[in-house]
């Protein structure tokens, strides 16, 4: 997205999410700096860094929540994705917290005197830890099965081949790719203009090949607007090495380093001849301009590549809806393939077997409908173990993925729980919890009558409520005569509180301490 508009390649993951974590590492400190001085009874004085720095994370964080739901809004979804991962952990963790939180709150509501304040402070607290005992009921994982009910591990499909080990739609990416023993590959075809099928994502070459230094003049043009003998000159692997869009290039070894430095563009023929024995294949095509010599006929200069390569038609799946016809009659054993969810009947009317979707789109009930139904789901991209242990658990049949090297030595799915086993841990975790929570309260309402503790928390009351000390320790911007004033009531206020733990000290000693 943004190579496209800038014009150059650069991973902006890392520093968005470095800039992320040093901001909410620095909130959470600070929150947990304000948890302290609540266990205290004291008031948190912010400097006015600090306000800047809260004001400077919040306006970030909203900025970048609206980018995101203005350029990429079906990303949400990947939210609901990582719940079902998650969620029955982040519970277990929640309930912890607030459990150990229950402390503080306990002790806030022992100190203060008026009623309204108590009952507003409980039932805000008890509202909150009730949601967390309930919402188990809306938690809605496929990896909450029995071991019995999971299905076959998911066939991996590699994206452009291999692009995690070599450049993208290359002859070596197809060939790693085969070395790893997947189901199959993903490719992406465009017509030269002279004719020959070669293998190309992008519409213009600058990514992935050298052609703003051969043919800098011709580098925004159509790639399919090249000369085959053109393509040739090309380099395709260089900015594989530069780039290292996956960052392993580092961990390639000396050989395949220098392998990936000398790739050129691939042609269709030659990656069939690779794969043909042992791979099946999803196609993909580009659009050509129409003012390209074989705009009408590329289906058919394609077709006859293919069918040439001497590959089984029962392994290609073809995913353009251009002259779909022409292709049942021309190679009637070709597995038809959509990329539009539509409902299975439908599908099923048009001939469709199988469905190349990306996994946001699909719900779990929809892979079961078009599993009933006959219709075999291929999700992409999945690059995660935890989202393909996910889709594994959903009944999802098949994944493309850049990274087929580490999938395929997935050999179960990182969790499995069954409900029974769930449902034990849900209500045993609510229950200890309720515990604690009930033993912290009359805990911390019983201390003051407790001799030793009565003493610990009365003098805490006499720290915690002073109000000169509080203003003056807030007195950054105040005249000298207001800061003098002040001083001087707090003398007498300590005076005379020292008066009354005088008292307090000796009351305590009578008790025996």
């Amino acid at each position: 997205f943004l190579y496209n508009r800038m014009g150059y390649w650069s991973d902006w993951s890392i520093p968005i999410l470095i800039t992320t974590a040093a901001g909410f590492t620095y909130i959470t400190v600070l929150l947990i700096l304000a948890l302290c001085h609540i266990a205290v009874g004291q008031q948190m004085n912010l400097h006015w860094l600090h306000k800047i720095g809260l004001m400077t994370t919040l306006i970030t964080t909203v900025v970048t929540m609206s980018s995101i739901a203005q350029l990429w809004d079906d990303e949400w979804e990947m939210v609901f994705i990582s719940l079902q991962a998650t969620a029955p952990f982040l519970h277990i963790g929640a309930l912890a917290a607030v459990t150990a939180l229950s402390w503080l709150i306990a002790g806030h509501f022992a100190r203060t005197e008026k009623a309204t304040s108590q009952m507003l402070m409980f039932t805000a607290y008890l509202a909150v830890v009730l949601a967390l005992y309930l919402v188990p009921l809306t938690i809605s994982s496929p990896c909450i099965m029995e071991k019995k009910a999971l299905g076959p591990k998911p066939d991996i499909i590699g994206h452009r081949g291999a692009p995690m080990l070599a450049p993208e739609n290359t002859l070596m990416s197809f060939q790693k790719a085969v070395e790893q023993k997947i189901y199959g590959v993903q490719a992406d075809v465009v017509l030269s203009y002279d004719g020959v099928p070669f293998l190309m994502h992008d519409k213009t070459l600058r990514r992935t090949t050298n052609v703003e230094e051969v043919f800098p003049e011709r580098a925004y043009e159509h790639s399919s607007m090249f000369n085959w003998t053109d393509l040739e000159k090309l380099n395709a692997g260089e900015w594989f090495l530069k780039n290292d869009p996956f960052w392993t290039a580092g961990s390639l070894s000396r050989s395949d380093y220098l392998e990936a430095a000398n790739q050129s563009v691939c042609k269709l023929a030659d990656m069939l001849e690779v794969i043909k024995n042992n791979t099946s294949l999803i196609l993909n095509f580009q659009d050509l301009p129409s003012a390209h010599p074989y705009y009408n006929t590329y289906i058919n200069t394609t077709l006859e590549t293919i069918l040439a390569s001497g590959i089984l038609q029962q392994a290609v799946m073809w995913l353009p809806d251009t002259e779909r016809q022409l292709v049942r009659q021309i190679a009637p054993g070709f597995q038809q393939t959509s990329g539009l969810k539509l409902d299975a009947e439908h599908l099923r009317e048009k001939g469709i077997v199988k469905l190349n979707l990306r996994y946001t789109k699909v719900t779990n009930e929809d892979v079961r409908d078009y599993a009933m139904a006959n219709l075999s789901v291929n999700l992409y991209t999945v690059n995660e173990p935890w989202l393909y242990s996910i889709l594994w658990c959903a009944g999802v049949q098949s994944v493309t993925s850049d990274s087929s090297h580490v999938l395929h030595k997935v050999p179960f799915p990182i969790w499995l729980m069954p409900p029974d086993e769930y449902h034990l841990i849900w209500i045993t975790s609510d229950l200890i919890s309720f515990i604690v929570i009930v033993g912290v309260f009359i805990f911390q309402k019983s201390a003051p009558d407790i001799p030793f503790l009565s003493c610990r928390w009365r003098l805490g009351s006499i720290r915690t409520y002073n109000p000169e000390q509080i203003m003056l320790s807030a007195a950054v911007r105040r005249s000298s005569r207001d800061v003098k004033i002040m001083k001087e009531k707090l003398i007498f206020s300590e005076i005379n509180n020292g008066v009354e733990t005088t008292d307090e000290l000796s009351l305590c000693s009578e008790n025996g301490y």
